[in-house]
């Protein structure tokens, strides 16, 4: 009642300070259990840290997963895709969005759940129900080496949707109810509130960062919504259940049908390999929804998409760009490259040529792109690539 009146007459809510976010752990703990249908092995441990302290914190992440050579790699490759713009450093862009947005984390390696100080009282509460998903994760999964880029973005990003998704899912059904959060329109509700939300971001931020954003959470969260509803409703995720693609987090149906990546590589070795990697079904949407005219995704309906692989070559004249991918069959290879057109890539930049070819590998159907500059020497024979053996 007094707290109700001081909000009443206009004055601030007392700052939360560590013993409030330890009590708040406390008596959300065993609500978290029984929404995600496993216990916590030791009890779960909390603190504040400073703006600052998670800035700090953040860059020191990223410059783990993403050091300087790797992460000079992963903006050319999507520079050259059209995905971010030349002028955009990726690493200052990614570094203010997490310290602007983060309200609270969970941080594996002390396996620890902090809050921001200053955060308001009104999210936190629903941030440590989140984040204390992510503790209990962690105490039966190794999340520090999962969450590691091993140069497969497609499972890596899968993976990152399937945590957040679980977390999201959890929390959101604590607070909401069950019934509330599998109705048929609750999931596009929360995309669009979330969509208005990003009009505090940057002006202009590109496409692909709204989605990095969003997507483990909003399209994580469904798929757990599927999950819950699915007779692996008594399971979780985990280990050998663990989706392997973004294909499946979008298309359940996929992962039912224990439709699997085809892994791909390319078959030169040469020391002008700046960077090399794959897209998967959800960064192809965007690449697909970020040409002229369009802004939005559409995923209702599955691509065909069966794996894919690009590099990223040095060059005397510029870096140069040659990607595969495979498809399921010859109408949905035929269907995305009409969609993507000639108007992928970064056609902008002088010199440089586009080209897109159908060709098959390894008696697959599959779509060649390379975005190079017009002197590349191996235009004249282009790098090749083939299928691995199944993972």
């Amino acid at each position: 009642m007094v707290v109700a009146a001081g909000a009443c007459r206009g004055e601030p809510p007392r700052p939360l300070v560590a013993s409030d976010i330890q009590r708040m752990v406390d008596s959300l703990a065993p609500l978290i259990e029984d929404a995600v249908g496993l216990p916590y092995k030791e009890p779960p441990v909390s603190g504040l840290r400073s703006r600052d302290d998670v800035r700090r914190y953040i860059i020191a992440k990223l410059n783990q997963e993403l050091p300087p050579e790797k992460l000079a790699g992963v903006q050319e490759a999507y520079r050259l895709f059209g995905l971010l713009p030349d002028t955009l450093e990726l690493g200052p862009v990614i570094t203010d969005l997490l310290s602007q947005q983060v309200v609270g984390f969970f941080d594996p390696d002390s396996a620890m759940l902090f809050v921001v100080e200053g955060s308001d009282p009104v999210q936190v509460r629903l941030v440590v129900a989140h984040e204390l998903v992510h503790a209990l994760q962690g105490q039966y999964l190794p999340l520090a080496s999962m969450l590691a880029s091993k140069g497969d973005n497609d499972l890596s990003t899968a993976i990152q949707s399937t945590l957040e998704g679980q977390a999201n899912y959890a929390s959101l059904v604590l607070f909401a109810g069950a019934a509330t959060v599998s109705s048929p329109s609750f999931w596009e509700e929360v995309r669009r509130a979330s969509e208005s939300a990003t009009g505090t971001l940057p002006p202009g931020l590109p496409l692909l960062l709204k989605e990095w954003l969003l997507f483990p959470y909003l399209g994580g969260g469904e798929f757990m919504q599927w999950w819950e509803t699915s007779t692996l409703a008594d399971t979780v995720p985990f280990g050998a259940r663990m989706p392997v693609s973004t294909e499946q987090i979008l298309h359940p149906s996929r992962y039912q049908a224990g439709d699997v990546p085809v892994p791909m590589a390319f078959t030169d070795s040469t020391p002008d390999v700046m960077y090399q990697d794959n897209l998967g079904e959800f960064e192809i949407r965007i690449l697909l929804a970020a040409r002229p005219g369009r802004n939005t995704l559409n995923s209702a309906l599955a691509l065909g998409w069966g794996g894919d692989r690009y590099r990223v070559y040095r060059t005397p004249s510029g870096s140069a760009l040659v990607w595969y991918s495979v498809w399921d069959d010859a109408r949905s290879a035929s269907r995305f490259r009409d969609r993507l057109g000639q108007a992928v890539g970064n056609s902008d930049r002088p010199g440089y040529r586009t080209r897109l070819d159908d060709i098959r590998i390894d008696g697959r159907d599959a779509i060649r792109v390379v975005i190079a500059p017009e002197g590349w020497t191996a235009w004249r024979d282009l790098p090749a690539a083939h299928i691995l053996p199944p993972r």
